[in-house]
C-alpha cells in the first residue's frame, strides 16, 4: 500500500486532521483502486476479495474516494455503501437475461460518443471516467478503458450531428462521470453546447454530490449556470446513508445557485429493497430541495445479478409509499427496457375497472372508489 493511501486512510479516521480533506483533487488520488488497498482499508471476504482480484485483472475499474470510504462499515460486507462499490466473486455468474450492454447503446450510437435512443434527446458521453465505480454500472463494458476525458476536437463529429438534426431538443451529458473533469474543460464544454439555441435543456447527470462531493464548489456551479438558461443537475443516492453533511452543502450550492436538482435512486438488493429505507433516502432529499425523480429498477448488466431485485420488489414499495409521501417526494417507478428500446413506468395496479365512462380505482388505502367521465358532448349542428 503507497504511503499516499496510507495517509488517506488516517484521515478516513478522524477527517477533522487534515484540510485536504475538502480538496476534490486530493479526494480523487487518494481513492483506493486495488485489492491490497482494499484489504488494508477494509475486513474483507473471501468472495470480495475473489472479486476485487477479478476486478483488477479483468479490467472494470476499482475507486473508492476517501469521503466514500468514511460512509463504509469496515467490518461488514452487508454494508449497504459496501455493496455499491466493492467487487464480489458474484459478478462472475451470469443469469438469464444479462447483457454487456443493456440499453443498446452501441446500436443507437449516430456519432462517436453520441447516442440519440428517443426523438428529441440525445446522450452525449464526455468520458469514462468517475471518481468511484458503482458495480451495477449501466457502462461497465467503457467505464475506465484509458480515454479518459473526450477533447472537444473527439466531440465534433458529435456536435456536427447535433447541428443537423434539431429535433433534439436536450442533451444528457453523462459518461463516466462528467463533473470529475477540470473545470475549464466543462465550461468549454457546456460552451460549445450553449451555442445551439435551439436545445431546450442541458442535463447533467452525475454522481459527484455523492461519491466525490467536494468537487461541488462555487466556481463549478457559476459554470453551470453561465452556460445554458435551463441546466438541470440528475444526481444519483440510493441510500440514505449516503446523505452526508458534505454531500448536503454540495446540493446545497448547487441549488442556490439556481441549479434544479433531480436524484434517480437505482433499487439494489440488500441495498435499499425496503420501504423504509427509501422513505427515509426521499424524505431526506426533499429537505435538501432535491427532488425524487425516478426509482430505476436495475438495468440487466452482465455480472450484478445478485444486486438486481425482481419487478414485483419495487411495484410492492411503490404501492406502500404511496400516500404516505408527499407527491414531491415520490418519484416514478421505471424500467429502462433492455436494448434501448426506452423507459416504461410501472407501478401498482390502480384502476380496478374501466367500462363505459364508469371507472373503479384504488386508493392506497386499498378502498375502490368510482370515478365518472362527463357526459360526451352532443355533436355540434353543421347547418348552425
Amino acid at each position: 500500500m503507497s504511503s499516499s493511501v496510507s495517509r488517506a486512510l488516517e484521515i478516513v479516521r478522524d477527517p477533522a486532521n487534515s484540510e485536504r480533506w475538502d480538496d476534490w483533487r486530493w479526494q480523487a488520488k487518494r481513492a483506493l483502486r486495488s485489492v491490497a488497498e482494499l484489504d488494508a482499508a477494509l475486513r474483507l471476504s473471501p468472495a470480495e476479495r475473489e472479486g476485487a482480484a477479478r476486478a483488477e485483472a479483468e479490467g472494470f475499474p476499482i475507486a473508492i474516494t476517501p469521503h466514500t470510504l468514511s460512509l463504509i462499515d469496515r467490518d461488514d460486507p452487508s454494508c449497504p455503501i459496501r455493496r455499491q462499490f466493492v467487487p464480489t466473486a458474484e459478478e462472475a455468474i451470469a443469469v438469464p437475461g444479462d447483457l454487456r450492454d443493456p440499453l443498446g447503446e452501441e446500436t443507437h450510437e449516430v456519432a462517436p460518443n453520441l447516442v440519440c435512443r428517443y426523438p428529441d434527446r440525445a446522450l452525449l458521453l464526455a468520458t469514462d471516467r468517475c471518481a468511484v465505480y458503482c458495480r451495477f454500472c449501466t457502462r461497465s463494458r467503457m467505464v475506465g478503458d484509458g480515454g479518459g476525458p473526450r477533447s472537444l476536437a473527439k466531440l465534433e463529429e458529435a456536435f456536427r450531428w447535433l447541428e443537423a438534426n434539431r429535433q433534439v431538443r436536450e442533451v444528457i451529458v453523462s459518461g463516466g462521470d462528467p463533473l470529475v473533469m477540470g473545470t475549464a474543460r466543462i465550461a468549454r464544454l457546456l460552451e460549445r453546447l450553449g451555442q445551439m439555441r435551439w436545445l431546450d435543456t442541458v442535463r447533467i447527470a452525475t454522481r459527484a454530490p455523492v461519491t466525490i462531493p467536494q468537487r461541488i464548489d462555487a466556481e463549478l456551479c457559476r459554470v453551470l449556470r453561465a452556460s445554458h438558461p435551463a441546466v438541470w443537475v440528475m444526481t444519483h443516492f440510493n441510500h440514505p446513508r449516503e446523505l452526508s453533511e458534505a454531500s448536503r452543502r454540495a446540493c446545497a450550492l448547487l441549488v442556490d445557485h439556481g441549479l434544479p436538482v433531480m436524484n434517480q435512486t437505482v433499487l439494489l438488493r440488500g441495498v435499499n429493497d425496503r420501504t423504509e429505507t427509501l422513505e427515509a433516502l426521499f424524505r431526506g432529499l426533499v429537505r435538501w430541495r432535491v427532488r425524487p425523480y425516478y426509482l430505476l429498477q436495475a438495468d440487466v448488466v452482465r455480472g450484478t445479478g445478485h444486486l438486481r431485485t425482481p419487478i414485483a420488489t419495487g411495484i410492492h414499495i411503490m404501492k406502500r409509499l404511496q400516500g404516505r409521501l408527499s407527491g414531491i417526494a415520490l418519484p416514478k417507478l421505471i424500467c429502462d427496457t433492455p436494448n434501448g428500446r426506452g423507459k416504461v413506468p410501472i407501478g401498482p395496479k390502480t384502476m380496478v375497472a374501466s367500462e363505459g365512462g364508469r371507472h373503479t380505482l384504488r386508493t392506497f388505502r386499498g378502498e375502490e372508489v368510482v370515478y365518472l367521465d362527463p357526459p360526451t358532448a352532443p355533436a355540434e349542428d353543421p347547418s348552425a
